[in-house]
């Protein structure tokens, strides 16, 4: 890694927003915001608590970029926001038109309590 790249917490940050708005909007829900802003909290937190490098690879790798918006996505509980809707939306089958990365967060209101 080039050591006077930029730290990619910010971006990244700004990207999990960004994914959280358009999951919450292909749900046709409002965003939970208070729980949206604790969610991109604990990723800050979680990126923080990382070597500059860890933090390179999660920006630069799509999986572990998803495993650390879940894992953020799950400990910040915002699954519990919106649950038996989303749990409804997901029987129904009405979610087949998210993008399949949202499956890290849709696997959560199924498998999460």
């Amino acid at each position: 890694m080039d050591h006077g790249a930029p730290d990619p917490v910010q971006a990244l940050r700004d990207d999990f927003r960004r994914h959280l708005e358009l999951f919450y909007a292909g749900l046709k829900l409002a965003p939970p915001y208070n729980s949206v802003e604790k969610a991109v909290a604990t990723l800050t937190g979680n990126l923080k608590a990382m070597a500059l490098e860890d933090r390179a690879g999660v920006a630069d790798d799509p999986r572990r970029r998803w495993a650390e918006y879940r894992r953020a996505f799950v400990e910040s509980e915002l699954h519990r926001k919106h649950h038996g809707i989303v749990v409804g939306l997901i029987r129904a089958r009405q979610t087949a038109a998210l993008p399949p990365e949202y499956s890290a967060w849709l696997d959560v209101y199924t498998t999460e309590r």
